[in-house]
């Protein structure tokens, strides 16, 4: 029932297509051409908001991705400072207790 579903959809969508083609190929007076022209003309001012506001979407994401990208290298760069920072205390202390060791077996 699924497959004669979709068939009979996709039937109906067929015929959709050959009657807005029957429309344009049957203009046949000035007066319907001119209805067919602002038809389109206002169509293609539709698309043109419609890219215009997908366009400004657009450079607002990439605007906010390049903010998220830029507070993660900064994250990145602070996490490496951090754990330089930690390295080199666990070095001071692993002195610091060799040097304990040391003194304490001279004793």
């Amino acid at each position: 029932s699924a497959q004669i579903a979709d068939l009979q959809q996709k039937l109906l969508d067929a015929d959709n297509g050959d009657r807005a083609k029957q429309r344009w190929d049957s203009i046949a007076t000035i007066l319907e051409a001119k209805c067919a022209l602002k038809y389109l003309l206002g169509e293609l001012v539709s698309s043109k908001v419609q890219e215009s506001k997908l366009q400004s979407g657009l450079q607002q994401s990439q605007a906010s991705c390049s903010d998220v990208q830029k507070m993660l290298m900064e994250e990145r760069n602070h996490i490496a400072e951090m754990e330089a920072e930690f390295q080199n205390q666990i070095l001071v202390q692993e002195q610091q207790h060799q040097e304990k060791v040391n003194h304490s077996s001279w004793k």
